[in-house]
């Protein structure tokens, strides 16, 4: 899934001056809170989803209490810097870019991209030669917007703060297409507003593009603690908690 962020020099100094974690019982969690199935509020303002559920199992292995923090995800990797909380948990792509400023584990899960579009659209297929001209929308700061940037260059390109937003504009009519996680697109059109559009087609996993997978982001010198995630991500897959995490939101296997 999702960007590219630039540091400023003397928020990288207030991480370094930041205490570790490890040996507190309390991890503090950014989650975005807007890309269901993964993370998002349901009607009672509860944080749910596929990364809350994994974080509070990873936490629960390792014996520390989770404390959720919602932020917006143009500013998810600054918070985390600024030691506003202390991983991120919300569908991160593990690519070089971010690499610069932050450490990830291991990958917790890797889904495709793909695009949507109108059920009575013209399109296709979904090359580029195809939409040429045409105005095809992504979430901002995401590997979805690189990717469209990179390989979409005769198409317009319109950005987002939200998933929702670029979603509601195809409704609209105001974009010819989406591109986003398969997953997070299968579940939106089943929704009613979903239900004006459909898959055109899954898109190339380019790892230039879109990473290793998913990963837990963490301020770059915690060392420790990004290896008691690592060593809780292999714990949850090999007892069985991350297959029935897994089973209660798809029906494959995410990892």
């Amino acid at each position: 899934m999702r960007f590219v962020v630039k540091v400023a020099t003397g928020v990288l100094a207030l991480a370094a001056m930041s205490s570790p974690v490890i040996g507190q019982d309390k991890v503090r969690i950014g989650t975005e809170g807007a890309y269901p199935p993964f993370n998002f509020f349901d009607s009672n303002g509860e944080l749910q989803g596929f990364d809350v559920d994994i974080a509070k199992a990873l936490c629960a292995e390792m014996a520390v209490e989770c404390e959720f923090v919602a932020q917006d995800w143009d500013g998810i990797i600054p918070a985390l810097i600024a030691n506003k909380y202390d991983a991120i948990i919300a569908s991160m792509s593990i690519t070089e870019e971010r690499k610069e400023v932050v450490d990830f584990t291991n990958k917790y899960y890797s889904t495709p991209p793909a695009m949507i579009v109108p059920k009575d659209s013209d399109l296709s297929a979904a090359d580029p030669t195809t939409l040429a001209g045409k105005t095809v929308g992504a979430q901002s700061s995401t590997t979805h917007a690189t990717f469209l940037e990179g390989e979409y260059g005769d198409s317009s390109i319109k950005l987002y703060g939200t998933q929702d937003e670029a979603n509601l504009d195809l409704v609209s009519g105001r974009l010819d297409a989406v591109v986003a996680d398969a997953v997070v697109l299968s579940e939106w059109l089943e929704t009613d507003d979903g239900a004006c559009c459909k898959v055109l087609a899954a898109l190339p996993n380019d790892p230039a593009y879109f990473g290793e997978g998913a990963g837990i982001a963490i301020r770059k010198g915690e060392d420790e603690l990004r290896e008691k995630f690592n060593a809780a991500i292999e714990a949850i897959l090999a007892n069985g908690t991350y297959k029935e995490i897994n089973d209660k939101y798809f029906d494959f296997s995410a990892y």
